[in-house]
């Protein structure tokens, strides 16, 4: 099940990359850091950047909004940027 989920993302990415002008990244979920924003709908994420299927050494806190939980796979399409961390 986990090997189909991997290949649709870099199916998703191939495509997303021949059509958009920046090319688009893929991040697996290591760790849920907690609740941020006003009303706490967005969650603060540690990711690890994939590279060909395995997660390289990289790592940095992202914010997401919506639903998300360790293991889970982003497709970022701003990647340099890291989230402040929560107080």
């Amino acid at each position: 099940y986990q090997q189909t989920i991997k290949t649709l993302f870099f199916n998703l990415l191939k495509k997303q990359q021949s059509t958009m002008d920046q090319p688009v990244k893929l991040a697996k979920v290591s760790r849920v850091l907690g609740r941020t924003g006003n009303t706490g709908n967005v969650t603060q994420v540690r990711v690890e950047f994939m590279e060909g299927g395995s997660t390289t050494g990289r790592s940095i806190v992202r914010n997401v909004k919506g639903p998300v939980r360790e293991g889970d796979i982003l497709c970022l399409l701003e990647w340099e940027r890291e989230a402040r961390r929560l107080r």
